[in-house]
């Protein structure tokens, strides 16, 4: 029997930070975790469209605990705000859903100097996840979902060139960052379940959803989109299956069954080998610390900070 929302246990009492939760795959999953009782932290770039969201969630269930919170996951700066706004006001964490990103948009770096779709849809959760998982881990039974995509398959990580300077493809930089996203999920939960934490961590991805994530796409894979994937709410469904689901376990891959994961009931999948390679997310692991300045701690109660970032070659 296929998972669904409705299966799953009602989330009274726990909290939830979904990042890019105004808008697509990230206002889907908000507005189901808050159908579950769950209380929810919008956490987005634009605080207007955030606060119409939260409105919105609202209508069908007005006793819903919501808030907005401000996040450019682009920025370093920005993700160390949000971690101090947050922990100022919460002493647990349920559930970290790493949902935001963006889509083979121009090329531009951030203004730490990164790649634009490394920034915002890899690096900048990499470091969110750092800096926030002392609390998650002190949270029992607490889950961090990655989300992945089928653009993982796309290319592998350049390391000797992560943000492109010898020339910009804005397709296999899209690639790099769903992949850098995946081999880091695959990695924390290794790191996990050697400290003997009972925190998950796991990963996502929605197949081919109707969003605004593919602004940037060719006219053809715009037109062809609508034929063979699915709306937001089926697509949210994985990343849901990921963090509510009781058989889920960490390591776990979640995605589409149908049409070659671009479209379904929620399920467990598989991932190429890239994603898998141990030695390679190890050393995307510790290129990614030096980069952002954060320091995974593990088995003490704060995350190490180092000072401003260092800039990607």
């Amino acid at each position: 029997m296929s998972w669904t929302i409705q299966a799953a246990a009602s989330q009274n009492g726990h909290l939830a930070i979904v990042t890019g939760a105004n808008t697509g795959l990230g206002y889907d999953t908000a507005l189901a975790l808050a159908g579950k009782g769950c209380a929810v932290v919008l956490a987005c770039r634009n605080m207007d469209k955030a606060r119409k969201a939260r409105l919105e969630i609202l209508k069908p269930f007005p006793k819903a605990t919501i808030e907005c919170l401000s996040l450019d996951l682009s920025s370093q700066q920005s993700v160390r705000a949000f971690v101090t706004a947050f922990t100022e006001n919460y002493d647990k964490l349920d559930l970290l859903i790493n949902n935001a990103g963006i889509m083979m948009p121009p090329f531009s770096l951030s203004e730490d100097g990164f790649e634009s779709q490394l920034a915002a849809n890899y690096l900048g959760h990499f470091a969110l996840t750092g800096l926030l998982l002392p609390l998650l881990t002190r949270t029992p039974n607490s889950r961090i979902v990655s989300l992945s995509s089928l653009a993982h398959n796309w290319g592998g990580i350049r390391f000797d060139d992560l943000n492109f300077a010898r020339g910009y493809n804005k397709r296999a930089a899209y690639g790099q960052s769903k992949l850098a996203c995946l081999m880091f999920a695959y990695e924390l939960n290794r790191r996990l379940r050697a400290t003997g934490s009972k925190t998950l961590s796991v990963a996502a991805h929605p197949g081919v959803a109707a969003t605004n994530l593919a602004q940037h796409f060719p006219r053809f894979m715009s037109a062809l989109s609508p034929l063979v994937g699915q709306s937001a709410a089926n697509g949210a469904l994985p990343t849901l299956y990921a963090a509510l689901g009781e058989d889920i376990e960490g390591g776990d891959y979640c995605g589409p069954q149908s049409l070659q994961q671009m479209r379904g009931a929620p399920i467990k999948v598989g991932s190429n080998k890239a994603s898998r390679d141990e030695a390679a997310a190890a050393r995307l692991w510790a290129l990614s610390e030096q980069l952002t300045g954060v320091r995974y701690a593990f088995c003490s109660d704060t995350a190490g900070l180092r000072s401003a970032p260092d800039r990607a070659a």
